[in-house]
């Protein structure tokens, strides 16, 4: 087991942190350690200055069911912490909430549930959010029904490392579940107005805005008060990260195709019909394409090219035998990329375990299902994107489930299949385009360790 003396000075300067501030927004790089951080300051909390009495973590499923758990477990002075996780079906959910352990851990799907249809009294003092940015949209359940609750709730730390992905616009709810609207206003309509102007529009149909010119600065200086922020370069020998693209490229004729699609909104493609109702509709159907299939208007899957299970294959081919990790995004990239090689998805925490020591060759996960929070740094260094996320968070967790802390290779590879002159391309550029921002807030929040 772990012990308390092999924390790094900054998990210790994090607790610390923690511990005397009843409002903390925690902005960690992925591998920094932000679990054992939080059950440090709350094993401290709860048993020392008895500032809490009950906890509540909110987290992504596998992450609740999985991470929360085994990190309590593996060091030594959380032995005397109990815990109850509470996923699964009602029944299951209702027997851990009644063990009223000192820590429950929830999947962040089934908190509404929790506070409005359990039917059992809501007596958290400290609530966890282990993926801030899960509440950024404040007109989701989840949101709301945290609202509701929040006055009773003396302290909240919210934890991620992507805490802007989208832009500044994220922020708003974030930390209205924090503070309450304290710092950014209680209203979105207040922070709209404050810091951004419209941007897209259509006569008085606003669709999108962006940020004054003074707006970062006069955000983060609102927010530094209860937010730190570490970069994992800064604090950890990590491993070398190399980026790479593997180019494909498609026929005279699927070109043809592809950029049919594109100006026409509509192809028939082997006698289906393929139609895309508005610009939303018609990227995800160009992804498609450059993947090599797409689902027709009545869900049938039509194949179009193998460039990109070609392009696999040859990595598979030189990795000669080195575990592999491939990411992909629509569901037939899976079928397609299972009807050709020996692949396993991982999904249960069996799957982790096998990955980690080793016993798979070729992983297959969904970003969406699997970014947040899983440690998948013991099973293998190189990560293929077969199909690429518009989303900067979900990108950024997939690839730090290797490039983290704990990966025992010196180098990461970052492997993307990429269709040339497609929305491949587009896609990639949004990334790097999103992470300035993301880069920013980084930076003008960073802990400086005295």
């Amino acid at each position: 087991m772990q012990k308390l003396s092999d924390l790094h000075s900054y998990q210790k300067y994090c607790v610390s942190y923690i511990e005397t501030h009843n409002t903390a927004a925690i902005f960690l790089d992925c591998g920094l350690g932000k679990t054992i951080i939080t059950l440090t300051a709350a094993v401290d909390l709860l048993f020392d200055s008895f500032e809490v009495s009950r906890i509540l973590v909110v987290a992504p499923l596998r992450v609740a069911r999985d991470t929360w758990p085994a990190e309590i477990r593996k060091w030594e002075h959380l032995s005397g912490l109990t815990y109850a996780v509470a996923v699964g079906t009602a029944r299951e959910r209702k027997a851990a909430l009644m063990q009223q352990a000192d820590i429950t851990i929830i999947n962040r799907e089934n908190l509404g549930w929790l506070i409005d249809d359990s039917g059992i009294p809501f007596t958290y003092d400290m609530v966890v959010l282990d993926e801030l940015s899960s509440f950024k949209n404040h007109k989701s359940k989840r949101f709301r029904a945290l609202m509701k609750v929040r006055p009773k709730v003396k302290r909240i730390i919210g934890l991620t490392g992507t805490p802007s992905s989208n832009g500044l616009m994220d922020l708003w709810a974030e930390f209205k579940v924090l503070d309450k609207g304290e710092r950014l206003g209680r209203f979105i309509t207040q922070y709209r107005t404050a810091y951004f102007m419209p941007d897209k529009r259509n006569g008085e149909i606003i669709y999108s805005y962006k940020p004054l010119p003074y707006a970062e600065d006069a955000i983060y200086r609102k927010i530094s008060d209860i937010t730190i922020s570490m970069k994992s370069t800064d604090h950890l020998k990590m491993p070398e990260l190399i980026s790479t693209q593997y180019e494909v490229q498609l026929s005279a004729e699927e070109r043809k195709r592809y950029e049919e699609l594109k100006n026409d909104l509509v192809l028939e493609l082997h006698g289906d019909e393929i139609t895309a109702a508005n610009a939303a509709t018609l990227t995800g159907k160009l992804s498609q394409l450059a993947n090599g299939a797409i689902y027709s208007d009545d869900g049938k899957i039509i194949e179009f090219h193998d460039r990109k299970l070609d392009a696999l294959e040859d990595i598979i081919e030189a990795a000669n035998g080195k575990p592999l990790l491939v990411a992909y995004w629509f569901r037939h990239d899976l079928e397609r990329i299972r009807r050709r090689f020996d692949v396993r998805e991982i999904k249960s925490s069996q799957d982790i375990d096998d990955w980690n020591a080793g016993n798979i060759p070729v992983a297959v996960i969904h970003p969406a299902s699997a970014g947040h929070g899983l440690n998948l740094q013991s099973g293998g260094s190189t990560l293929v994107w077969f199909g690429l996320t518009w989303s900067l968070e979900l990108y950024q967790q997939t690839n730090a489930r290797l490039w983290r802390q704990g990966q025992k290779s010196r180098t990461v590879v970052i492997q993307h299949i990429v269709t040339a002159s497609t929305i491949d391309g587009q896609i990639l550029n949004a990334l790097k385009h999103k992470d300035k921002t993301q880069s920013a807030l980084i930076a003008a929040v960073k802990a400086v360790m005295r």
